[in-house]
């Protein structure tokens, strides 16, 4: 496993505003995460790592959980977050994408998956 840089002090203030402005769907799956409430684990939002900040962090099983809005049906987008989650997977981490709308039309799919990648 690659050293890494976790919640670097120069995005602090990117951090800060993608949390006062997180999508609904960002905002339903927080509510489902926050508090130990999967597994006994503790989860960030808008975490950095390395140069990119993620939606949701769990730092004792390196998991990263990304969600997907209409932005990222773009070719190009689409592209960029391949690359990000490549580079991230080469750091160790495991990186699981959800479009929004599954977090509202399937939450049991969303959580299944994800507790699925989490340890004991």
């Amino acid at each position: 496993m690659s050293r890494y840089s976790s919640n670097k002090t120069e995005l602090k203030p990117i951090r800060k505003k993608l949390r006062n402005r997180s999508t609904s769907a960002e905002a339903v799956l927080w509510n489902m995460l926050k508090n130990k409430q999967l597994k006994g684990k503790k989860f960030r939002r808008q975490h950095s790592l390395e140069n990119f900040i993620v939606d949701f962090y769990c730092s004792s099983d390196r998991l990263i959980i990304e969600l997907d809005g209409n932005l990222h049906g773009d070719y190009i987008e689409i592209q960029r977050d391949e690359k990000r989650d490549r580079i991230l997977e080469e750091k160790g981490f495991k990186v699981i994408r959800f479009e929004n709308r599954f977090v509202f039309q399937e939450p049991e799919f969303v959580i299944n998956i994800i507790m699925d990648n989490l340890t004991l």
